[in-house]
């Protein structure tokens, strides 16, 4: 049982280091993609490989509100991934092995489901007006929505676990009651 909980408890330690370089990753993307975002404003060239060899620069030639657009979309699905994760960094730093269904952390997964729910439906919204572009304008326009199924998915599955986490709760003080 000992072996049990160190092991546990390693896992929890290794998912927490990674969520961490998760968050931070996904905040250095956003602001690198915000940085050139901001240069693009005195240098439009710099739209050609605004991060990572994304080529926006027909388009902010185009019409530099719709650049706008497309990259406050990008960026809004980042924070949103980097939120999410940092919801579950504060569920990981208050989690207690001993007890581990508490109403908070219940509340905090319902949460990260809807904030990822949000993120499906920028990118609904992102992938739809970027279709538009394409066909309109005749634009090349290469990952600019993100897939929205993997947000379903997630928000889906963090909301089912919400539930679970509640009716552990509900579990848990009936037990302490009969205690």
């Amino acid at each position: 049982m000992h072996n049990m909980k160190t092991r546990t408890q390693t896992i929890l330690t290794v998912m927490h280091v990674l969520a961490w370089i998760a968050f931070i990753g996904l905040a250095i993307e956003a602001g690198a993609i915000l940085t050139s975002y901001g240069v693009s404003w005195v240098h439009p060239l710099a739209a050609k490989d605004l991060y990572r060899g994304m080529d926006l620069y027909d388009l902010s030639k185009y019409d530099f509100w719709l650049y706008t657009q497309m990259v406050s979309y990008i960026v809004a699905l980042l924070v949103i991934k980097a939120y999410a994760i940092y919801l579950l960094i504060k569920i990981m730093m208050k989690v207690k092995l001993q007890s581990p269904f508490t109403a908070k952390t219940a509340s905090r997964l319902e949460t990260i489901s809807y904030v990822l729910l949000g993120g499906a439906i920028i990118s609904i919204i992102c992938n739809a007006e970027t279709r538009w572009l394409q066909k309109r304008m005749q634009f090349d326009i290469r990952w600019i929505g993100e897939n929205v199924g993997e947000f379903l998915f997630m928000a889906g599955f963090v909301f089912i676990l919400s539930q679970v986490f509640k009716r552990g709760v509900e579990l848990q003080s009936e037990n302490e009651l009969t205690v």
